[in-house]
């Protein structure tokens, strides 16, 4: 690993990240498949934002982003899995969005300029949910949040689940049989290539 970006680990940590984890690039799974799934079936928030497909790069483009940008931070919030099914999760995932865009601003003032975040969730719908449309798209205008807004992790074809495992980190975290509903944890991530 390289220690020059163990900062990074420690400013993500610092910003609420449950667990921070540099990797090597190369062990991100990319799969056409599962950047299909925003299609077919059709993800409630396809079209909607400049950040979600059709109008992000696909899993081609982000391979060839994988030969240019060496290491890789992973980042992951443990949460209570009820959240995921509220409207906290919005809540939440404006966090992690904000999280990875300030580690990628981090990155870049350390020298890696062309680091690039990505996230889970559409920015649309956690950050523009009040206006009718994405002006990135309708209107060809300004992202409204770019300083926060990121692309979704889902729509490249990244395999989070293998890329949570590459870190060493359970996917599953609830062990015990019978375990009430509200005590059970899930979990969202975001990444920041560094390059």
């Amino acid at each position: 690993m390289n220690n020059d970006l163990d900062p990074l680990i420690q400013l993500a940590v610092s910003l609420g990240a449950s667990k921070a984890h540099i990797l090597s690039s190369d062990k991100i799974v990319v799969e056409d498949q599962l950047a299909r799934k925003c299609i077919e079936p059709r993800c409630e928030n396809y079209g909607l934002s400049f950040s979600c497909p059709p109008h992000v790069g696909s899993p081609a483009f982000f391979r060839k982003l994988i030969k240019t940008h060496p290491w890789a931070l992973v980042i992951q919030l443990v949460i209570p899995a009820l959240t995921l099914l509220s409207w906290e999760r919005l809540d939440v995932g404006r966090v992690l969005h904000e999280l990875v865009a300030t580690v990628e601003l981090e990155a870049i003032k350390m020298g890696y300029a062309r680091s690039s975040g990505f996230a889970g969730g559409s920015c649309k719908e956690l950050f523009c949910q009040d206006y009718l449309s994405c002006q990135r798209i309708e209107e060809n205008g300004p992202c409204r949040h770019p300083d926060l807004a990121r692309p979704s992790m889902s729509g490249y074809g990244i395999d989070v689940f293998q890329l949570i495992k590459s870190c060493g980190w359970e996917t599953n975290l609830n062990h015990e049989d019978g375990l009430p509903a509200e005590d059970q944890l899930s979990w969202m991530a975001g990444l920041v290539m560094l390059g």
